[in-house]
């Protein structure tokens, strides 16, 4: 971590890896030396990466304040959670709702350790971690079901994590599988990069990143992304870059290579 404090047991500070790449560029202090390298290199590459995280996270928050606080959505299962910054998942869940239960998932041990010791929820709710692989996603329903409801609402936050699923047809199927598992009425909610704004910088960037990062992730299109939302009906505005998908106001929306979307499972 920042001051480079001894890594935990599992953890390779000697690698970067893109949950503290990201929790870099969110400026929070959970990274290492290696991190901050990668993340300062990448940065010289493509400079508007750090807008991109920050609009990514400003989606999550919009997202979640329109499943719970507009849809009356009450469970959430968040894959892909990252490290812990302002504004969790949870915590904007259970502002709106105190007794909102949320399911946090991934694979990053030091997540894991940052999870148990910062993802504390409200007395009347409840908070999980799952220490789980994207890839695996009859895991993460078996584990989340400790937790949540499946015959009621669930929303799915896939944000900023598909992307790690190289091959096309298995990213298809992982979202398929987790539509399938929740009931009428639950939501999917995706972000997921792409290089349709800057393509050369975007292009340069992901080389770079899969030369030396972990784990490699790929870019999609709008209409490759669009897929994931075949069987449910997809919200207005569509998938939009980042900033576009219901602003706040005073917001000034600007195209960015990240594209979202939220759907409802009828």
């Amino acid at each position: 971590m920042t001051g480079d404090t001894p890594a935990p047991a599992k953890i390779d500070s000697t690698v970067p890896h893109s949950a503290r790449i990201w929790n870099y560029w969110l400026s929070g202090k959970d990274n290492y030396a290696v991190d901050r390298q990668v993340g300062d290199q990448i940065k010289q590459i493509n400079p508007a990466i750090v807008d991109l995280a920050r609009a990514d996270r400003a989606f999550l928050g919009r997202a979640v304040r329109h499943v719970v606080g507009e849809a009356g959505v009450r469970q959430l299962l968040d894959i892909g959670t990252g490290l812990p910054t302002a504004d969790n998942t949870h915590e904007v869940a259970q502002r709106i709702d105190p007794e909102s239960r949320i399911v946090y998932v991934d694979n990053d041990p030091l997540v894991l350790v940052h999870a148990r010791a910062l993802l504390v929820g409200t007395p009347e709710g409840a908070t999980d971690y799952i220490e789980a692989d994207v890839h695996e996603p009859a895991t993460i329903l078996r584990e989340a079901a400790r937790t949540l409801d499946f015959s009621q609402p669930i929303a799915l936050m896939l944000l900023a994590i598909v992307q790690f699923i190289m091959d096309d047809d298995e990213a298809e199927a992982v979202v398929k599988q987790l539509i399938d598992a929740v009931p009428s009425g639950s939501y999917l909610v995706v972000s997921h990069a792409t290089n349709e704004v800057n393509t050369e910088v975007m292009d340069a960037h992901l080389a770079h990143w899969n030369a030396h990062g972990t784990p490699k992730f790929c870019y999609r299109t709008r209409e490759q992304i669009s897929r994931y939302f075949d069987d449910i009906e997809l919200l207005d505005p569509g998938a939009v870059f980042l900033p576009y998908w219901r602003p706040d106001p005073g917001d000034r929306p600007l195209p960015m290579d990240g594209i979202c979307a939220v759907g409802r499972k009828p």
